[in-house]
């Protein structure tokens, strides 16, 4: 069992920043991957950015190329949290974004996702 909390959401203007975190409970955090989702409004949810153990405090790390150069994932493993800063938010990131787990670490099997926190970007 994970248990995943999101905090951090908010509504911003376009150009600007937010930071979201996402608190892990009930497994080794370090060696799980993790990742962030959104869901716009009318959309499927999509992959955001993500980060999966290679071994003692090194994590692959991967963007959506819709976000890449703005958002940046990081993980601190003595917290056991992962945040997401974004950055030049813009009307089209608006979305409610999800942390999930992969207690695997093959980045393929989210099956643990926290409630969603509501990000809103206005023009």
């Amino acid at each position: 069992q994970v248990q995943l909390v999101e905090s951090g959401g908010g509504l911003v203007q376009a150009g600007g920043s937010l930071r979201l975190s996402c608190a892990a409970s009930g497994r080794t955090f370090s060696t799980c991957a993790m990742a962030w989702f959104r869901q716009a409004p009318g959309k499927e949810r999509e992959f955001v950015a993500g980060a999966r153990w290679t071994g003692s405090n090194t994590y692959y790390v991967d963007y959506a190329d819709s976000v890449k150069g703005r958002f940046t994932i990081s993980r601190d493993n003595a917290k056991n949290t992962i945040d997401l800063q974004m950055n030049s938010l813009q009307p089209e990131d608006t979305a409610v974004y999800y942390c999930a787990a992969d207690v695997t670490n093959r980045g393929t099997n989210y099956d643990y996702w926290g409630q969603g926190t509501q990000v809103t970007v206005s023009s």
